[in-house]
């Protein structure tokens, strides 16, 4: 790794004051950033710790009856506390990584980083979500802006994610066995004014709304309403592991999966 000045603060006012130093970063989890940093793909002059942000942390309901996660929230923690609350979201945690990677990584880190491959955006994406940082407030829709890009700023902390429960969801995941990601996953929710379907894994330009398969569903849900359909593979990721035809359909076969199991 390159040399750098690293600071742990302990509230959210001297971590944003931190990250507005120039060449700054902020660590999560540190599941992708310090394989980066070891990699010199990174060369920050300053890392800035959120793991001792304890307002960052932990899992409540608000009065909108929102599920609300801490950005500091661990995979672990979602996946054991929502296991009633939201089934869905914590069996989605709890096929991330493996434990070490459970027990550090953080679902702002997740999301703020937006890896292609990764399980919690199409977890946020096919829920009613709202991501908060320090500054503001952003929907779901908006936050995801392509592989490894997202709407937030410079220095902006994600601090919270608000998800509204669905009537009924799943979440089906083909991994990749050597790195634990999604080749394909598949987040299913319906709601009472529709069904959202939200696909990582097979874009190139990562996770996204399946909206044909949302309409179908929406009308009647049954995995016999995505007959007929099929996805593109044009955008779709082509590499060792499948081309991007086998992956078109991997989404259709796991949507139908999650349908069936929701």
């Amino acid at each position: 790794m390159y040399s750098f000045d690293f600071l742990r603060p302990t509230t959210l006012a001297e971590a944003a004051e931190a990250l507005a130093r120039d060449e700054a970063l902020a660590l999560g989890g540190g599941q992708t950033l310090i394989p980066t940093l070891k990699q010199r793909l990174a060369s920050p002059s300053v890392l800035v710790s959120l793991g001792a942000i304890a307002e960052m942390k932990g899992i409540c309901r608000n009065d909108a009856g929102q599920i609300c996660i801490g950005g500091g929230t661990t995979h672990a923690t979602v996946a054991a506390e929502l296991a009633e609350s939201y089934p869905a979201m914590a069996a989605l945690a709890g096929q991330i990584g493996d434990p070490a990677v459970r027990n550090r990584g953080t679902i702002g880190g997740s999301l703020a980083n937006n890896d292609p491959a990764a399980c919690y955006p199409a977890g946020v994406l096919g829920s009613k979500s709202l991501i908060v940082t320090n500054t503001r407030e952003i929907a779901v829709d908006d936050f995801f802006q392509g592989m490894f890009t997202t709407d937030l700023e410079s220095g902006e902390i994600i601090t919270e994610v608000r998800v509204a429960v669905p009537d009924r969801a799943n979440y089906q995941k083909f991994v990749q066995p050597a790195s634990r990601f999604a080749m394909v996953g598949v987040f299913v929710a319906q709601y009472s004014d529709g069904v959202r379907v939200a696909v990582t894994g097979a874009s190139q330009d990562g996770v996204f709304r399946w909206t044909e398969a949302e309409a179908a569903l929406s009308a009647h849900f049954d995995a016999s309403a995505l007959d007929g359909l099929s996805v593109a593979a044009d955008d779709l990721i082509a590499d060792l592991h499948g081309s991007a035809e086998y992956r078109a359909h991997l989404i259709k076969v796991m949507t139908a999966r999650a349908v069936k199991a929701a």
